[in-house]
């Protein structure tokens, strides 16, 4: 290196892909969850209790389906 000059550049290490989780099966809404939903779906729109239903299918509870839900498509 001669005086005045810069050192040379490292590479930039190279970052490795997450991994994606493998999507599991869904699952049938139980008759108490089906009733919930019915009760509840004269408050919100279809948009919003189509995806409730979805990620209620996903694994998730019903409070948790109605807070997202409402973050994505509103009510």
């Amino acid at each position: 290196m001669a005086y005045g000059s810069t050192p040379p550049m490292k590479k930039a290490p190279m970052k490795k892909a997450p991994m994606k989780k493998p999507k599991m099966p869904l699952r049938d809404l139980t008759p108490a969850q089906e009733k919930q939903l019915q009760m509840h779906k004269v408050h919100h729109t279809l948009k919003h209790m189509n995806k409730m239903k979805l990620l209620m299918r996903e694994g998730k509870s019903f409070k948790q389906a109605h807070m997202i839900a409402q973050k994505m498509v509103g009510k």
